[in-house]
């Protein structure tokens, strides 16, 4: 449709999801927000899709929440209200989800680069924590951008508002690489290419295993961890995959490109 903000695409058993709002710098307007979220739930509803890649069209990727909408707003009506469930949706994602920044973030483009598996960005890509300069407090996207930062860089970042580079978000944890734009296709497939040769059953729970909090020590773990991991050896997903590889050919689950 010509006046949707948000696009939506399947090749090869990839989902890509695209921004485009570049007149707001793709703000996360009323519209965007609804128009992302459910091309999240259908990405995650089809067993056809392995791995999901959230970009944008423009220059920005994502300026946070629309102002102009939260201009003169109440508490109750603020659209930051509806913007958890699409970090959620991202965050506990069972396909993994990689996202492509040809351009900068801000505030709530960040939070959702930080709910994001992977996340890589052009060289010339610039962040900020914005919020602190408007008056406002970086707290929604605290919840997925603290667990990847360092927590001296979070404390400057997120007090001073200031901006920094892919560069420096790679060294503190925000990017797992920045590339320069002629790279960012090819590092975006290379990423999407080997996720999809996982299991998508053992993927899903490996995210989950990845968020939950760890154990005070590994004796704690191992009663819980051996039962998971047996339990996915003489699963069906398990056997196919360790019948694949005695016979050296590629898992039924991956897909035809």
């Amino acid at each position: 449709m010509a006046d949707e903000l948000v696009h939506y695409d399947v090749v090869g058993g990839t989902a890509t999801i695209t921004l485009d709002s570049p007149h707001n710098r793709n703000a996360l307007s009323a519209q965007l927000r609804r128009e992302l979220s459910e091309s999240l739930d259908k990405a995650q509803a089809d067993d056809a899709v392995r791995v999901i890649v959230l970009t944008h069209t423009g220059p920005v990727f994502c300026a946070g929440m629309d102002l102009k909408e939260a201009r003169g707003a109440g508490a109750g009506d603020q659209g930051v209200n509806e913007f958890p469930k699409i970090l959620e949706q991202l965050w506990t994602s069972p396909k993994p989800v990689v996202a492509k920044l040809a351009g900068p973030a801000r505030a709530g483009g960040i939070g959702m680069v930080a709910a994001t598996d992977i996340a890589v960005a052009v060289h010339e890509a610039t962040f900020a924590f914005s919020e602190v300069r408007i008056g406002v407090v970086p707290a929604v996207i605290s919840l997925t951008v603290l667990p990847r930062l360092n927590a001296r860089a979070a404390h400057e970042l997120f007090l001073t508002g200031d901006t920094f580079d892919a560069k420096r978000a790679v060294e503190i944890g925000l990017l797992n690489s920045s590339v320069s734009a002629e790279e960012l296709d090819g590092e975006v497939a290379r990423y999407v290419k080997a996720l999809a040769l996982g299991g998508p059953k053992a993927l899903a729970a490996t995210k989950d295993l990845l968020s939950k909090p760890r154990p005070a020590t590994p004796v704690e773990g191992f009663e819980a961890m051996n039962k998971l991991s047996a339990g996915f050896f003489a699963s069906e997903e398990g056997q196919e995959g360790i019948t694949a590889f005695a016979q050296k050919r590629k898992p039924n689950w991956v897909p035809e490109v």
